[in-house]
């Protein structure tokens, strides 16, 4: 209580003396030993400037000064806290020269801070060897610490300077290439150049801050402790951008060494052997293709063995959809439809026109495979592709013109092939449905037109047909074995009833069929279900392979026939009739053509 009245007692005077133009340093030493520094100093200030030979007095400024560093933060205001340090050092200087035996006698009072008991003789005093070794002390100390800070502020400085330099680098990067696909495959000298500059800087900045923490750890508490926490790169496109804040403890940071470092190790490892990979791969497509031109063989096996999946595997970690593995599928794709095209040469002569549609199918499926893949390439922008494969394209085709010339060839080579085997299909399928002969065609279908001279009643698929053929309007049956050329093979044609089978009676007019199982014996039974005199007729025809017609024979029936059956262990035919009520009725006919007997 007794200090804090003196103070404002002090305090009230200063004021007195500084209305009155005069400071006296008897009444301002009470403010200076009671360390009111604020209030003390703009009056010490104006008292120095009249007495410059007080050394208690630069004394004091310096501790003001000195009081004043310690204040200030060495980060945001590193200038003003050396200007302060280095004012205390003056003051202590001024303090150090001017004190002598003269003054402590003179003012002890001033410097009652120093005293202290003399070992040697018991008793209390001041010592001026103890001032001017705290002063020395204290100007060492002050000088080291400027030292501190300004090396402190220089690694801090560098440090946010070279990770606004890397960030700088990386973002340049980053408009260059946007994504990490496109820097990956247009990577070259100069990109290589500019990872390895953002590496180094990044590393030159994390070696400043390395030093800034050192130098931190000597000047002890400076009101920061900064601990790095690094961010992955993981999308060039939008990471690595936002600025980091070099003043909070947990400092974010970008990792640009690790990305930087990531991105040419995967050059070197990988992207730069694929490219030679990518060229070593199209030579050997091109020997084959070579081969096959040569030799004119079918290079379906080396194509086989040739197929590289981890290469494309390898592609594709970079590119979802790469130019050169469409470019290898369309040249693999030629080469498998030439080779399907050369295996099936030595069966064009085959007369069997279901083994040519097959041929065909298989020829059309490779060859439109081949005409969607180049059709996909041809409507690539190759332009902005071969940006992203210059090395492949340059290496491979010498010019991005000469690759969009072979991927249109292809194409139209492509459209063409698969226009004409889509028409040779057709007419193969159209050739199928027809047994040809000299002067005539017979139709293997039911849906025939009523202007055709031929009405297909029954067609055992491959095997054979019958039916009735009209020269006008007389019906005559027809029989005729079903080849796979479709060339006429046994043609039987026998003479029916025209009262029951004509134009007009079409509509009525049904047959069924049997055969042996090893088709040297037919059955043919042409029926109406129409009634005449209360009966179904009908003709039964018996045809041998090797002998042709062996007899036809008129019948009737109760009911309607169902099914036919022929038994081979007697020869007889046996006619299963029915009814819309359920009930049938069997009709046998001997080997000769009679009707033996009717069974339930």
């Amino acid at each position: 209580m007794v200090r804090a009245a003196l103070t404002i007692f002090a305090f009230t005077s200063f004021l007195n003396a500084a209305i009155g133009q005069k400071v006296k340093y008897k009444d301002l030493f009470i403010l200076l030993n009671a360390k009111q520094y604020d209030q003390a100093e703009p009056f010490l200030r104006i008292y120095l400037k009249e007495n410059d030979d007080n050394p208690n007095a630069y004394l004091f400024m310096g501790l003001i000064f000195q009081d004043k560093s310690i204040k200030n933060d060495v980060l945001k205001e590193t200038e003003i806290l050396v200007n302060n340090l280095d004012s205390a050092v003056i003051n202590y200087e001024k303090a150090y020269q001017q004190i002598d035996e003269k003054e402590l006698k003179r003012n002890d009072e001033y410097y009652q801070a120093y005293n202290r008991r003399d070992l040697r003789t018991g008793k209390f005093g001041v010592q001026l060897s103890d001032i001017q070794f705290d002063l020395e002390k204290r100007m060492q100390a002050l000088k080291e610490r400027k030292g501190l800070v300004t090396s402190l502020k220089e690694h801090f400085s560098s440090t946010s300077a070279l990770y606004a330099k890397s960030q700088f680098l990386y973002k340049d990067v980053q408009l260059k290439y946007t994504q990490m696909k496109t820097l990956y495959l247009r990577s070259n000298d100069t990109t290589v150049l500019d990872l390895k500059r953002i590496v180094l800087t990044f590393d030159s900045c994390l070696s400043a801050f390395k030093k800034y923490q050192e130098t931190s750890e000597k000047i002890g508490k400076t009101g920061y402790n900064q601990e790095i926490s690094y961010r992955d790169i993981m999308d060039l496109s939008k990471d690595g951008t936002t600025p980091a804040d070099f003043f909070a403890n947990n400092l974010e940071l970008w990792d640009y060494k690790k990305w930087g470092e990531t991105a040419l190790s995967n050059i070197d490892k990988e992207i730069i052997p694929l490219r030679d990979k990518l060229i070593t791969y199209d030579i050997a497509i091109n020997k084959l293709r070579e081969k096959l031109r040569k030799d004119s063989v079918s290079v379906e096996p080396d194509i086989n063995s040739l197929i590289d999946k981890s290469l494309y595997d390898q592609l594709h970690k970079y590119d979802p959809d790469p130019l050169p593995t469409g470019v290898f599928d369309m040249k693999i794709a030629e080469l498998k439809y030439l080779s399907k095209f050369i295996e099936h040469s030595a069966l064009k002569d085959s007369v069997d026109i279901r083994l040519h549609i097959k041929l065909a199918e298989d020829e059309l499926r490779q060859v439109k495979a081949l005409d969607s893949i180049a059709g996909k390439l041809e409507s690539r922008d190759l332009t902005e592709d071969v940006k992203d494969y210059q090395h492949f394209v340059t290496n491979a085709y010498g010019t991005p013109t000469v690759l969009k010339s072979l991927i249109k060839t292809t194409k139209d080579f492509a459209s063409r092939e698969s226009q004409r085997k889509m028409a040779e299909l057709e007419d193969y399928k159209e050739s199928l449905k027809w047994i040809v002969t000299e002067t005539d065609s017979i139709p293997l279908f039911t849906d025939v037109k009523f202007t055709s001279h031929y009405w297909p009643l029954i067609l055992e698929e491959e095997k054979y047909t019958a039916g009735l053929y009209f020269a006008d309007t007389t019906a005559v049956g027809y029989f005729r074995t079903i080849t796979p050329s479709r060339k006429e093979e046994l043609a039987i044609n026998f003479p029916l009833d025209n009262s029951i089978y004509n134009l007009r009676t079409l509509p009525v007019v049904k047959a069924l069929s049997s055969a042996d199982d090893n088709g040297q014996a037919y059955y043919l039974l042409f029926y109406s279900i129409q009634k005449l005199v209360d009966k179904f007729p009908g003709t039964l025809v018996k045809i041998y392979r090797t002998d042709g017609l062996a007899w036809s024979s008129s019948l009737s029936f109760e009911m309607v026939p169902a099914e036919i059956g022929f038994q081979a262990d007697n020869g007889e035919v046996g006619v299963k009739t029915s009814n819309p009520a359920g009930e049938s009725l069997m009709v046998f006919i001997d080997r000769n053509g009679k009707r033996k007997e009717t069974a339930n």
